[in-house]
């Protein structure tokens, strides 16, 4: 790696790259942007132009190769996730992975696996728990504050109208689960310091194979309940909270996944309510500064291969107890 700032290349025009990389490298001393590829070649020269990225390369293949790179962003869809992170990580290059970091559990291990032989940094784009509202949260858990915590529940649920979107596509690793219920799957482990054991889940489909919403219900070894509720389109609309109760008090988060938008973490016990908000930089700031952080120093990660490999085992079960097919097994739809 040169001695100079973290170059970093993205791996497709995805929508998410400005939010989730761009900006973010504007305000993260050591870090630059400098590479894009996709398929579409015109569609990479538009991107790269509307967000001052100096190079545009013919083909994911060059970009993984290229020795002026030194480490990839990969927001592909999730079939991509493994087999592009893995070239990656095998021509030199840390990874920053969007979540999930693959299509089921094999392909995280084998990402894993690459990531050790490399002696790279992988790291799953999970942006949440880099802003100080995740560690609050634990740390209001660990203090005792609610007592001995009896469940724990998370909620994303957003509405995606693009019947098109790759989201939905079962060959493209799509589904409710993988996209949001990720993130409620993460938020539920977190606070629990464990993982759990599925007991029941209940998927709405968009189409076969194909979760539009997820319910699901967990068992932890010390008797402890969790719930996650997720949905690409639900009579929710739009929900984003966390919930922990205890038996002295419970903890309730609106917005514990883009808390730099607006959020509230609120208390109740027998003492009384309180609130609060927690100031921050962006999550994608947090995030980044991070990964350049773990390249730099090796400092580690708190979304690094085995916790990828973790969160991917419950999601995997999550979809075995609705009955639906992992993804990434069958493809034939194409």
């Amino acid at each position: 790696m040169s001695a100079g700032p973290i170059r970093i290349g993205i791996l497709g025009a995805a929508r998410i790259a400005p939010m989730a990389l761009v900006r973010p490298a504007r305000d993260v001393r050591g870090v630059s942007v400098t590479a894009i590829a996709a398929r579409d070649f015109q569609r990479a020269k538009a991107f790269a132009a509307k967000h001052g990225i100096p190079c545009v390369l013919p083909s994911y293949d060059e970009l993984v190769n290229d020795p002026q790179v030194d480490a990839l962003y990969n927001p592909l869809p999730n079939s991509l996730h493994c087999e592009w992170t893995i070239r990656a990580l095998q021509a030199g290059k840390h990874v920053l992975c969007e979540k999930p970091i693959a299509s089921n559990t094999a392909e995280a291990e084998r990402m894993a696996e690459a990531a050790r032989q490399s002696g790279r940094v992988l790291a799953e784009a999970f942006h949440w728990r880099y802003h100080p509202l995740a560690a609050r949260m634990k740390a209001i858990i660990d203090s005792g504050e609610l007592g001995t915590v009896r469940h724990i529940e998370a909620h994303f649920c957003i509405p995606l109208l693009r019947p098109g979107d790759i989201r939905y596509r079962l060959a493209l690793g799509g589904g409710a689960t993988m996209d949001v219920g990720c993130y409620a799957i993460n938020i539920v482990r977190f606070l629990a310091g464990a993982e759990p054991e599925v007991m029941r889940a209940e998927a709405r489909l968009w189409s076969p194979g194909v979760d539009r919403s997820m319910a699901a219900e967990f068992r932890f070894a010390d008797g402890r309940s969790g719930r996650i509720t997720c949905a690409l389109l639900s009579p929710f609309l739009i929900r984003a909270s966390a919930r922990v109760r205890g038996d002295r008090g419970t903890l309730s988060v609106f917005n514990p996944i883009v808390p730099h938008l607006f959020h509230r973490l609120t208390v109740r016990n027998e003492i009384g309510t309180r609130s609060e908000r927690l100031r921050g930089d962006a999550t994608y700031v947090h995030q980044l500064r991070a990964f350049a952080a773990a390249i730099r120093t090796g400092r580690p990660l708190p979304t690094g291969p085995e916790e990828a490999i973790a969160n991917m085992r419950v999601i995997d079960a999550v979809y075995a107890k609705a009955g639906l097919p992992l993804r990434g097994v069958d493809r034939a739809d194409g």
